[in-house]
């Protein structure tokens, strides 16, 4: 169900458990202060969910056609699928980390035999993405008042997006929330390499302007100390 974290900053929990449950997020720049005036969703669930992305935008009072950008932090298709839910009422850009965008699109190739490799090239030619402007996203780029940061491990193209404004972290796969409250790190199956993830929480957590709300892809965010539960696990990893 929506949950408003902060002001401008609401949860879209998508899907009824897991490991078929996952985290959307709305931000509406209006609401949260600064410059930036979009409303931007961050990932999308599966293709279906109950409550479905639509659902779950119209109870915060919007719908697919106020959206003006949609980010995704990787390519999975619990985060990617709900865009076939937007289109048509949503035609805007869609932004991706650039090495998952390549490997969405066919044009890089992972490994036959790597467990997640082997399901990406199935996923991507037996679920396709509808056809919208897909924006490539490097280390460092912004979009509005989000600061993409390249962290791959869970997938080679993996992105976070900071927004200072909302004092928010969109964290995805590259954590998830912890038993203790805090924050672990995802199931190793599910990721490309765990050695790689490791590194990067311990690279972002470094150079990453702290932030409150940790809201990463699965499990309840984090509303206060965002930043310091991630230098917390990195300590830990």
């Amino acid at each position: 169900m929506v949950r408003e974290l902060r002001p401008g900053v609401w949860l879209l929990e998508l899907g009824l458990f897991p490991p078929l449950a996952s985290n959307a997020y709305l931000v509406d720049e209006r609401a949260v202060g600064g410059d930036g005036d979009a409303l931007t969703l961050v990932d999308t669930g599966l293709w279906w969910n109950r409550p479905t992305i639509g659902d779950e935008l119209d109870a915060v009072g919007y719908g697919p056609t106020d959206l003006d950008r949609v980010l995704l932090t990787h390519y999975d298709l619990d985060h990617v699928g709900g865009l076939n839910r937007l289109v048509p009422a949503f035609d805007g850009p869609v932004s991706v980390g650039r090495d998952d965008l390549d490997l969405l699109a066919g044009r890089a190739e992972p490994a036959l035999l790597h467990h997640k490799g082997l399901f990406h090239r199935a996923s991507r030619r037996l679920f396709p993405l509808p056809e919208l402007t897909l924006e490539p996203l490097d280390d460092g780029d912004t979009v509005g008042g989000f600061t993409a940061y390249h962290t791959p491990g869970h997938n080679p193209g993996h992105v976070v997006y900071h927004h200072a404004d909302a004092s928010a972290a969109f964290l995805g796969d590259l954590v998830w929330a912890g038993d203790d409250g805090g924050l672990t790190t995802p199931f190793w199956g599910d990721s490309y390499d765990m050695d790689e993830l490791r590194t990067n929480i311990g690279a972002l957590a470094d150079r990453i302007p702290a932030f409150d709300v940790a809201a990463m892809g699965h499990g309840d965010p984090l509303l206060t100390g965002g930043s310091d539960a991630l230098r917390a696990l990195a300590e830990q990893v």
